[in-house]
């Protein structure tokens, strides 16, 4: 349906094809681009030599016009609460990942020159961020960065990708792979992305870091209704899911950190008891118990695995390998 106004003139209805090709991802054609800006379609092929460099046309798709969403920068505004809340997420950014970015860099130095005026101490801030961020002293990986922006655009126009993947034995599978959701993962410093790999046409992850090509590819696909990353990562530590039972995590943490554990909410299901001693009992579900064992062993000794018994065995062969490896002769439980 035709919109009730249209500009007259040209810088006007260019200003609208924007509009209207920002909230059609698959493109419009030129028919439907003058049917809606109700004007004659030799008009809308006459401002073809005047197309901002974001808008291309598609020859493979019956020549449709396309916003190219890695060339368009989008506008926002923020209020500074919201600028706040911008420099806490770049500042995990920063410290979390060990990989450069330029896009996040790029992102984080546009909003702190937006914000050099009104809030210069968070605008100075962000910019370190940034510099943080492109510090050459990280780890460049071109094959990472392509991954990411590859599979970034592939999320973005739902369009399937053909990966190849280093699996930890060292060999590289094929699959066919529709991205569903994009997730850092700040404890192994890497990102992961979900979604539907062929075969086994099923939902599974991959480490972007273990990539080692994706291309695009002309096949569409749909994200399904039923599908929810934060449903599917409710019962997870941090990205590790499945789709077994949750298990009961028991931990008893000792009067020294008890108050220190109970500071944080560590995961949406957990539980928390005091003890007469002064210790505590830690319980939660959890899908995957052996993706907590950074983080259990970060406590040292003043934390005890009290179940699932497969956890607490793998802490104890681990506290043995540490005995031999530090030539310490302890009693074998």
């Amino acid at each position: 349906m035709a919109p009730t106004y249209s500009p007259r003139n040209k810088a006007g209805r260019l200003a609208q094809i924007v509009t209207m090709l920002s909230v059609n991802p698959d493109g419009l054609t030129q028919a439907e681009i003058a049917r809606r800006l109700n004007v004659h379609r030799s008009t809308i092929t006459r401002y073809i030599p005047d197309l901002p460099g974001y808008i291309y046309i598609d020859d493979l798709d019956d020549g449709k016009w396309k916003l190219d969403q890695s060339a368009y920068e989008f506008n926002i505004c923020l209020n500074i609460h919201e600028a706040m809340a911008i420099h806490l997420a770049t500042r995990l950014l920063a410290t979390r990942m060990e990989r450069q970015n330029p896009h996040a860099a790029s992102a984080i130095r546009k909003l702190s020159f937006a914000l050099e005026k009104i809030a210069p101490r968070i605008s100075n801030h962000l910019q370190k961020s940034a510099n943080a961020i492109d510090d050459p002293a990280r780890k460049q990986d071109p094959t990472y960065l392509h991954s990411l922006e590859t599979l970034t655009r592939a999320w973005a126009e739902l369009r399937k990708v053909e990966v190849s993947h280093l699996s930890e034995n060292g060999e590289i599978h094929d699959y066919v792979f529709s991205p569903y959701f994009i997730e850092p993962y700040a404890i192994g410093q890497s990102t992961y992305v979900f979604g539907l790999r062929e075969p086994p046409g099923v939902i599974r992850t991959f480490k972007i870091e273990r990539l080692t090509s994706v291309e695009l590819t002309g096949a569409k696909f749909a994200i399904p209704d039923s599908f929810d990353p934060q449903t599917l990562l409710a019962d997870a530590w941090g990205i590790w899911f499945t789709e077994e039972d949750p298990v009961e995590v028991v931990l008893r943490f000792t009067e020294k950190v008890a108050r220190r554990v109970k500071e944080t909410r560590w995961h949406q299901s957990e539980e928390v008891e005091d003890q007469p001693d002064g210790s505590l009992i830690w319980k939660a579900f959890i899908s995957e118990p052996q993706e907590m064992l950074p983080w259990i062993r970060g406590w040292g000794a003043d934390v005890e695995v009290m179940g699932p018994e497969g956890l607490r065995k793998a802490l104890k062969r681990e506290v043995q390998r540490l005995a031999q490896l530090y030539k310490m002769d302890i009693t074998k439980g």
